[in-house]
């Protein structure tokens, strides 16, 4: 149980409550389809890869450095276009760029990075995206439509040394605005062990060690699938979401 599953089961949670959610894979592994329970023959190609589009909206071939190409294609129609429903739940897959030196200047990461900021910008719902550790999709412009960086922690100073190094580099766009989710909790301890490590984070909630999250990985089935403790869970994180949201809103 990671990230993946934390994101699945918030978009379950919003989702239920009957919100409108876009779910955004941009994660190398690219498994929140399987997480979000669409079948194995409903598989997306992700963005970055698709060369012929890339090739068409940037005016240049992708895998190509420097030279001239539109910094500013146009993506307003790729989310109708490529995206998946399934109760309620909308995906796309964003793909990453595998290039050395983050941040690179190539149509691919243009393509990619004008789409997440159209989807975070000029959506009327609510938007979430599941991303490798790190912020490389966003730009400050973007950075600013993030509501709130989710960083998922688990008891280990190895998963603490992540969540720093996340939040330096959210800083340095502009991006303060960040909760952890404590992760594979095995007992009050490992509670406390975060919580006494982190005292300048906002904790969003904690997730036990659960069994059936595995087993339903297991069979390819979703997290939240006849797990209703998980779901409860999902709820509370969703609630301090809300709290917080109302919270900026009245300049608190």
């Amino acid at each position: 149980m990671g990230k993946t599953t934390i994101v699945a089961g918030l978009a379950r949670a919003l989702a239920n409550r009957g919100q409108k959610v876009l779910a955004i894979d941009a994660d190398p592994a690219s498994n929140l389809a399987l997480a979000l329970g669409f079948p194995k023959d409903q598989r997306l190609t992700p963005i970055a890869e698709m060369k012929e589009l890339i090739a068409e909206r940037t005016e240049a071939k992708p895998g190509s450095m420097g030279g001239f190409f539109k910094l500013n294609p146009r993506v307003d129609d790729l989310p109708e276009k490529y995206t998946l429903e399934r109760d309620g739940i909308r995906l796309m897959v964003m793909g990453t760029v595998q290039k050395g030196g983050g941040g690179c200047v190539c149509p691919e990461n243009v393509m990619v990075r004008t789409l997440v900021s159209h989807l975070l910008l000029n959506r009327g719902e609510v938007v979430i995206l599941d991303m490798e550790a790190g912020v490389e999709h966003l730009g400050r412009a973007t950075a600013r439509a993030v509501d709130k960086l989710i960083v998922v922690v688990e008891p280990g100073q190895r998963s603490l040394e992540v969540a720093q190094k996340i939040r330096e580099l959210a800083a340095d766009i502009g991006l303060k605005n960040i909760g952890l989710v404590g992760n594979k909790i095995r007992s009050e301890s490992d509670r406390e062990f975060l919580l006494s490590r982190m005292p300048d984070f906002q904790f969003l909630g904690f997730l036990s060690y659960d069994p059936r999250v595995v087993e339903a990985d297991l069979a390819g089935a979703p997290p939240y699938e006849n797990n209703p403790e998980f779901m409860g869970r999902m709820g509370e994180i969703v609630d301090r979401l809300d709290e917080n949201a109302r919270s900026i809103g009245h300049g608190a």
